[in-house]
């Protein structure tokens, strides 16, 4: 058993409650910050205040706005299945509560005079439970528009079950290599096996892999496929009101701080001040800090995205999650194999690792750049003569524009005898 195992162990019980409690307003104080700022930093990027008027600064925008969902009317369709409508928002919340148990947010620290660790529990499979709990969400997304009564919900539920289990393929396997390298799936020894060197320089592969993932995971644009307003109207949650509402808004942001988290904790040693300010380490809740700093940077990350990049096309989401991701990440799991051969029979791996980590990287960024094969216009087989706009955004043809011409003529000719009492239009002339 190790140190940190040791003291989990033996912490009381009120100590437990305890980081329970802290550990649910953290979530909820994280989720009514971001909202804010995310507003403040997508308003500064577009040259407006943003919010400016509900406490100083704007600040208590997010909690007046938290205040009337509560006090809202609970609308409920008459088609929707009203018990699993009610369920649905509470199944996409407490995943994603469950996932910070296994999180170390810093060191060891002395609290009311008990010596314990900044986490809640530290098991053997934490690495599996963020996964398994990330898993479970979507079940929520999917009932909540199943259970809603209304094609569009559902149908943005499923859209959000083929994003989820498309880029949870690709996360997962974005972590083989950290496993591959600490050794173990607890999230403490991971941060622990980073005391020499982050991971995010030698497996920066699986670092971009996680990060691409990570957006793709949590619906955030320019992945938010689900909530296409422009297609969906709302997304999935489209029918729902008031505190359930609020309850599926809650599950989105504290998603996007638990996947932050985890690749603080799996790529930028966790809690670890980097060489400068090393000596910051000796201290749980100077770790913390160092946590939370690094926490936000990957939380900026998924504003500067939304208010930068726009939407994708779905067809274009789904290959680069098929067709990019995944075989890089297989690809990279084979070099970390290689590597790790190679270093057994005695040979020198940090050039090695560089040249095929700086070789992935570019593939990535090629084949995220190369575009689709299109399929010319000329070769498509309309259906029926009906007129249809042109596929893919392509320009007809003038040739086709002539053939179209000739056809409305000819539709005229063959109907204007009917309307002129059975005389020809050169008869008439």
């Amino acid at each position: 058993m190790t140190r940190t195992q040791q003291l989990l162990a033996d912490d009381p019980l009120w100590l437990v409650l305890l980081k329970v409690v802290a550990l649910f307003a953290i979530g909820v104080f994280l989720t009514l910050f971001m909202i804010v700022l995310e507003r403040k930093v997508v308003g500064r990027m577009q040259q407006r205040p943003g919010p400016n008027r509900t406490g100083p600064g704007g600040w208590l925008q997010s909690l007046a706005d938290g205040l009337k969902l509560a006090f809202k009317e609970d609308i409920m369709p008459a088609m929707a299945d009203k018990k699993v409508f009610f369920i649905a928002p509470v199944i996409s919340t407490i995943p994603a509560f469950v996932a910070f148990s296994v999180i170390p947010f810093g060191g060891e620290v002395s609290i009311f005079g008990e010596p314990t660790v900044l986490q809640l529990v530290d098991l053997p499979v934490g690495v599996l439970v963020v996964l398994a709990c990330s898993s479970i969400g979507v079940y929520g997304i999917v009932l909540g528009g199943w259970a809603s009564g209304s094609p569009y919900p559902l149908l943005a539920a499923l859209r959000s079950a083929a994003q989820v289990i498309s880029y949870e393929i690709a996360l997962g396997l974005s972590i083989v290599g950290v496993i591959l390298y600490s050794g173990s799936l607890s999230t403490a020894d991971i941060v622990s096996a980073q005391s020499s060197g982050w991971y995010v320089g030698l497996l920066l592969p699986s670092f971009v892999v996680f990060v691409i993932a990570m957006v793709g995971e949590t619906n955030r644009a320019p992945f938010d496929l689900p909530e296409a307003e422009s297609e969906l109207v709302g997304g999935f949650h489209t029918e729902y009101s008031s505190l359930k509402f609020a309850l599926f808004f809650l599950a989105e942001y504290v998603n996007m701080v638990t996947v932050s988290a985890m690749a603080t904790t799996l790529f930028l040693g966790g809690g670890q001040w980097p060489w400068p300010l090393s000596f910051l380490n000796a201290n749980g809740w100077l770790q913390f800090v160092a946590f939370l700093i690094k926490t936000f940077l990957f939380l900026f990350v998924f504003i500067w995205l939304r208010g930068t990049l726009p939407r994708m096309r779905y067809d274009q989401f789904m290959r680069l999650g098929w067709k990019v991701l995944v075989p890089a990440s297989l690809v990279w799991i084979l070099a970390i194999f290689a590597v790790r051969a190679f270093r057994s029979s005695g040979g020198s791996t940090a050039s090695l690792m560089i040249g095929i980590g700086i070789a992935l990287a570019a593939l990535l960024v090629v084949a995220f750049l190369v575009p689709d094969r299109k399929v010319p216009t000329e070769q498509v087989e309309l259906a029926s003569d009906y007129p249809v706009p042109p596929l893919d955004l392509a320009v007809p043809s003038p040739s086709r524009h002539k053939l179209r011409r000739r056809e409305v003529k000819a539709a005229d000719d063959t109907r204007e005898p009917a309307l002129t009492g059975g005389v020809s239009r050169k008869e008439n002339e």
